[in-house]
């Protein structure tokens, strides 16, 4: 199966609307000429209240900091010397504390998905560690190749290969300080089944609930797909793919307007019945209970 394929399943299956506020990279460049990277510094206090997506990739570099930063509804604490990665379609929200100082670079989703193999791991092993704490030297050849960006972006002629050379060492060196966390266990090994299991779920998780669409459309057993997935993330495949659909209920319940019964149509339950019991079953609460609630 090719990514192509997995990407076509977009159209073919999940084609409602994106109910979240979506932020497009041009937005952040206050009306020039389309760049497909963007570099801000942080500088003191600011708060993000609304949770909202991004359609591009965006990596902060914390240097003295402190605040909270949630990503998909699981909350970080901000610290010194840190790495934050939110990858396009990730639901996040922020607030920073005074005397804070950080480097944020915005990539473009065509950008990052060109040069996002030099992050080395699949995208879905970073969504479960987005924060990575790094030591002083490796903050500093991160600041260095951060401020070259700036740098170069800065000049009226930009040479863009350079840019994207400096991007890709810069994910080089993150995804090297990310082998410390997953490499205690081969929970982190790099399986491409896997991945293409992971992008599937991404695309037809709003229509198809089962094992078995999947395990069919990767062309291997249930049982199998079941087994590499225990091995290779300690989880069940049919656990994978109720995670997707319960972060999708957080996301719309959090993030959008629309209605529980809306939901439950969007993400194709059977009733709100049969919706509210899934819910409350992963996280104690009723869906109602879960929108209200003002702590993620």
């Amino acid at each position: 199966m090719t990514l192509d394929f997995c990407f076509s399943m977009v159209e073919n299956v999940n084609d409602k609307s994106d109910y979240f506020p979506v932020l497009d990279i041009q937005a952040f460049n206050e009306g020039r000429i389309k760049r497909d990277v963007l570099f801000h510094e942080l500088h003191g206090e600011r708060t993000i209240e609304k949770p909202h997506k991004h359609d591009f990739f965006m990596v902060i570099l914390f240097g003295q900091a402190k605040g909270t930063h949630s990503i998909d509804f699981v909350e970080h604490g901000i610290t010194d010397h840190q790495i934050h990665l939110v990858f396009p379609d990730q639901v996040h929200k922020w607030h920073i504390k005074s005397q804070t100082i950080g480097y944020q670079l915005m990539i473009s989703r065509e950008l990052f998905e060109s040069i996002s193999p030099s992050l080395r791991f699949s995208a879905s092993y970073y969504h479960q560690h987005p924060v990575l704490n790094i030591s002083s030297e490796i903050y500093g050849r991160l600041l260095y190749e951060f401020k070259n960006i700036q740098r170069e972006l800065s000049e009226e002629n930009i040479f863009e290969d350079l840019v994207n050379a400096r991007i890709r060492i810069m994910m080089l060196l993150i995804s090297r300080e990310a082998q410390k966390i997953f490499s205690h266990s081969q929970t982190y090994h790099f399986n491409p089944l896997i991945a293409k299991f992971v992008l599937l779920i991404d695309s037809c998780f709003k229509n198809e609930h089962s094992v078995a669409f999947y395990a069919g459309k990767l062309n291997i057993s249930s049982n199998y797909l079941n087994i590499i997935c225990k091995k290779h993330l300690q989880l069940s495949a049919s656990s994978l793919i109720q995670n997707r659909v319960l972060l999708e209920a957080k996301r719309l319940l959090k993030a959008s307007s629309l209605s529980v019964k809306e939901i439950v149509y969007e993400l194709d339950f059977y009733d709100q019945a049969s919706f509210s019991k899934f819910f409350k079953l992963h996280t104690g609460m009723t869906p109602s209970q879960f929108r209200g609630n003002k702590v993620d």
